[in-house]
């Protein structure tokens, strides 16, 4: 069977009422078993010992859409686990949390089960995956200059537009962030986290900034006709961010990255390994200043 005969139906998700995966059709368009990671090597990596990454990943797999369908879905995994690679290599450590601290959720459907960077990572982090930390207890009494997280990083997939845009918790992580110099790492639909921020009437950080998200038009346009999702969104990243004066490079996903000061952005699943050579250079050249 030919891929342009494979169904372009919405798959059901056996364990939620009118849930549903990616179509049969939509997988072939937008996964692969492998990557296009380029056996980049790090041969001066940061060995200090102090500075760590912070990932925050989404611990829910259900997003409600407009009409009240659930897309099954979580942090797609190659967004997350290709830059991690990279950061990993350039000898950073990286502390994984979900905001209530259950386990990150994967769209494992997308996972690149042929790709050997991307599994080694997924094998490195696996008991952190399965029992992040709690962010309020990374959190504790509050980040302060001394605390050790040189970046922040949070991934994509459409779960993340679960709670990780509505969470104090987190806006004030990235309000920190940037106070501090810190840098904030972030692709596709991940750059929705930026939102939180604005939550509970706090000044939207990012105002006037240039970044790369993941296309609206694709969201409501192809994503919707190939069956990738399984019907309208309930609201839309980049007209989101928009309202903030956010400036979007890209209008398609060709793997685009962009460095905006202390934030670092990429497109879609394709700036993985563009987004995660741009942030461990970016970071060592911090760490050797």
């Amino acid at each position: 069977m030919s891929d342009e005969q494979l169904s372009r139906a919405p798959v059901p998700d056996r364990a939620e009422d009118d849930a549903f995966f990616p179509s049969e059709y939509s997988l072939t368009q937008y996964t692969s078993s492998t990557t296009d990671f380029d056996g980049t090597t790090y041969p001066k990596p940061y060995t200090g010992g102090k500075w760590k990454i912070l990932m925050i990943g989404s611990q829910e797999r259900y997003l409600m859409m407009k009409d009240g369908e659930f897309f099954s879905t979580g942090n797609h995994p190659v967004e997350m686990l290709l830059p991690m690679y990279h950061l990993d290599a350039a000898g950073f450590e990286i502390e994984i949390a979900t905001i209530s601290g259950d386990p990150v959720k994967f769209e494992w459907w997308a996972f690149p089960h042929a790709d050997e960077a991307v599994k080694a990572t997924y094998k490195k982090y696996e008991k952190q995956l399965k029992q992040p930390k709690k962010l309020a207890d990374v959190i504790g009494e509050g980040f302060t200059a001394e605390t050790p997280y040189l970046g922040v990083f949070i991934p994509g997939g459409h779960g993340v537009l679960n709670g990780v845009p509505f969470s104090k918790q987190v806006g004030d992580i990235l309000h920190w962030a940037q106070a501090n110099e810190r840098f904030t790492i972030s692709l596709c639909h991940g750059p929705a986290s930026l939102l939180a921020t604005a939550v509970d009437g706090g000044t939207f950080a990012y105002e006037g900034y240039e970044m790369c998200v993941f296309p609206d038009s694709l969201d409501t346009g192809a994503n919707i006709e190939i069956g990738y999702i399984p019907g309208k969104m309930a609201w839309l990243v980049g007209e989101s961010l928009r309202k903030y004066n956010v400036k979007i490079l890209n209008t398609g996903i060709t793997g685009q990255v962009h460095r905006d000061r202390f934030l670092l952005t990429g497109d879609s699943p394709l700036a993985s390994n563009n987004l995660g050579k741009l942030a461990a250079t970016t970071l060592l050249e911090a760490v050797n200043a």
